[in-house]
């Protein structure tokens, strides 16, 4: 099995994606496929291989010209694809919005093979009303004659599903969630004095961050030995807008910080009690992931597609107010350190359970193997 995988970047910045792509295709080639994995970068042109992975970053057009950059066009990328198309079983798209995801799609057509598209939360209420205008162009002009063909969609949950349904695709989806990572000794907890509650990812409105501070002056006035760390790269001057609000709002214990990357990223974690997400919505939600295999319990707003963290009773999942979010977060810190280590239990083997790389690479090959005519329908597409 030979599949192109598409995606427009892989810089921290990215996002979720950024992690979760690559990590599909080390685990998709560990079961025995043959992957190559394209992106757009702005360090120039690279080609490296390892093991049955050829990753191939090609340069970026117009870098210096903001409105071109922001499409992230790739003439290299293009020629390239067309190239190589003919020769993959798949071609498996990440994203949209922009040209890498249009390349994809026309690419595929061209060669006649079965295209994938994950949209990666991209098809979101929230995603959508962000620039609305621009995309409502774009896929006017663009992205609905990429898309034309796709065999099959992507969606990492049911959530998901629902929201490519509508937007009116009728196309058949594959629910098939992100892996994660998880170590096999237990979390080594070093919780920091005093407390901390994390949320760790893009500062950007649509994480619901105002929300977040709005419940936190709830919180923080009655929980003295408790701080709140907000974490990760802002989108916009986001982060401006929330020191702000922080200060209208006299928090005290309560820090916005750069992001954080591999080993210090892992630290953050586990000097955390408490991870809270308060997005508007996301298609996944890999924090959430990345927190419970760390041992940290959660505490989730409904627009992210973590039910689970009450069933498996390692979390809160919560409406988006403030209000609700405030009594959840003053629930989990009246507990004590050691329910909150049990929670985080739970979670970490919540994770080791359902959501092991080795699990999604076997589905995804099903899946594969299906789009090729060389299978079964597998039970976790939809046809409706």
């Amino acid at each position: 099995m030979r599949a192109i995988h598409v995606i427009a970047g892989l810089r921290p910045i990215d996002g979720g994606p950024a992690y979760s792509v690559p990590r599909l295709c080390e685990s998709l080639a560990l079961a025995g496929a043959e992957i190559e994995l394209m992106s757009v970068s702005e360090t120039g042109a690279s080609c490296t291989r390892t093991g049955q992975i050829r990753e191939r970053r090609f340069a970026w057009d117009y870098p210096d010209i903001p409105v071109l950059r922001a499409l992230r066009a790739s003439s290299d990328m293009s020629r390239n694809l067309r190239c190589e198309a003919r020769a993959a079983d798949v071609i498996h798209n990440h994203g949209m919005w922009l040209l890498p995801n249009v390349y994809a799609g026309r690419e595929g057509a061209r060669a006649k093979r079965p295209l994938v598209i994950a949209p990666r939360g991209m098809l979101s209420p929230a995603a959508l009303s962000f620039s609305a205008w621009e995309k409502k162009l774009f896929w006017r002009l663009l992205q609905a004659r990429a898309n034309a063909t796709a065999a099959c969609y992507h969606a990492t949950s049911d959530q998901e599903v629902q929201e490519i349904r509508a937007f009116g695709i009728s196309a058949p989806v594959a629910v098939i969630p992100n892996g994660i990572d998880v170590e096999e000794s237990p979390k080594s907890h070093q919780p920091a004095k005093p407390r901390t509650v994390l949320t760790l990812g893009r500062i950007h409105p649509k994480k619901g961050l105002e929300t977040l501070l709005r419940a936190w002056q709830r919180v923080e006035s009655s929980r003295p030995e408790w701080r709140l760390r907000i974490v990760g790269p802002s989108e916009g001057g986001h982060d401006v807008q929330l020191k702000k609000l922080a200060a209208d709002l006299g928090l005290a214990r309560m820090t916005i910080e750069d992001a954080v990357y591999g080993v210090e990223k892992a630290r953050v974690y586990r000097e955390a009690s408490l991870f809270v997400l308060s997005t508007l919505n996301e298609n996944f939600g890999m924090t959430v992931a990345e927190a419970l295999a760390a041992g940290v319990p959660v505490v989730a707003t409904k627009g992210a597609p973590w039910k689970g963290l009450e069933e498996q009773r390692c979390g809160w999942w919560v409406d988006g107010q403030a209000e609700s979010l405030a009594t959840a977060l003053l629930r989990a810190t009246a507990m004590p350190e050691r329910e909150l280590l049990t929670l985080g239990e739970r979670g970490r083997a919540w994770m080791k359970r359902d959501f092991s790389w080795a699990h999604v690479a076997t589905e995804m090959l099903q899946l594969y193997t299906w789009l090729a005519a060389k299978g079964e329908r597998p039970q976790f597409v939809h046809l409706n």
